[in-house]
C-alpha cells in the first residue's frame, strides 16, 4: 500500500496518509477518454437549429400555373431549392448527454487519481483553515506546495467561507467538493490538492465501489 505526505499550507510535513491499491492501482486510459467524452456532451448546449420550410417568411401561393408555361414546375417560394428558402434536414435543438454507467465513471476516477499521483501531482493538505481572506496570502500558499501552473483544490468541509472567497479570483484555480470531482477535472487543472478529510471520504467510497479482486490460487 503506497502512501503521501500530508503537509500544511507552509509546506512543513505533518504527517502521511495510506493510499488504498484498489483506487490507485492502475490507469486505464479507455476509461478516462469515454469518461472525458461523456462529460463534454453532456456540457454541449445544443442550440443550434435552422429554419424549414415551414419557417422561412414568404407566402406558400404557388407562383405559376403547373403547366404551359415552358419554365419548371414549382409550388412555393419556400421551396429549399430556392434562395431564402427552408433548409432540409438541417441541425434541431437537442440534448447530446447521454447515459454513462457509475461503474465505468468510479472506475474513471480511480485511473484519473492513479495518473495524478503518478506524474507527482497530487497532494495533500492536513486542512484548509484559513484565518482571513486573502487572496494573496492562498497564492503564496500555492506557490510554496510547488504548484507553477492550474491547481484543483478539494475541500472536505461543507462550508468554508475563507477558503471559497480567497481562491475565486486565483487564476487557474478551481475550488469544489470531493463529491463533485469528475475524472475531467483531474486531467483539466494541472495539480490536484485534496485535504486529508476529503481524500479519505472519496477513497473510502471508490474502495466501496472497486471490483473484487480475485484471491490468489496457491
Amino acid at each position: 500500500m503506497a502512501k503521501i505526505d500530508v503537509t500544511d499550507l507552509k509546506g512543513k510535513k505533518v504527517g502521511t496518509l495510506e493510499l488504498a491499491d484498489e483506487v490507485f492501482g492502475g490507469i486505464n486510459e479507455d476509461l478516462l477518454w469515454e469518461a472525458v467524452k461523456h462529460y463534454r456532451s453532456a456540457q454541449r448546449a445544443g442550440t443550434h437549429a435552422t429554419k424549414n420550410k415551414k419557417l422561412v417568411s414568404g407566402a406558400g401561393k404557388k407562383l405559376w400555373k403547373q403547366k404551359g408555361t415552358g419554365r419548371a414546375r414549382v409550388g412555393s417560394i419556400r421551396s429549399p431549392l430556392w434562395r431564402h428558402g427552408g433548409t432540409v434536414h438541417g441541425p434541431q435543438p437537442h440534448s447530446y448527454d447521454y447515459q454513462f454507467p457509475r461503474k465505468k465513471l468510479f472506475g474513471a476516477l480511480r485511473s484519473a487519481l492513479a495518473a495524478k499521483l503518478a506524474d507527482g501531482k497530487l497532494m495533500v493538505v492536513d486542512n484548509f483553515d484559513l484565518g482571513e481572506v486573502k487572496t494573496k496570502a492562498f497564492r503564496k500558499a500555492l506557490d510554496t506546495l510547488g504548484v507553477e501552473k492550474t491547481a484543483l483544490v478539494i475541500d472536505g468541509s461543507k462550508e468554508n467561507r475563507n477558503l471559497a472567497l480567497s481562491t475565486r479570483n486565483v487564476a487557474g484555480v478551481k475550488l469544489m467538493a470531493g463529491n463533485q470531482v469528475h475524472p475531467y477535472h483531474l486531467l483539466r487543472y494541472d495539480a490536484a490538492i485534496f485535504s486529508r478529510p476529503a481524500l479519505e471520504k472519496l477513497q473510502d467510497s471508490l474502495k466501496a465501489t472497486a471490483p473484487k479482486r480475485k484471491a490468489e490460487v496457491a
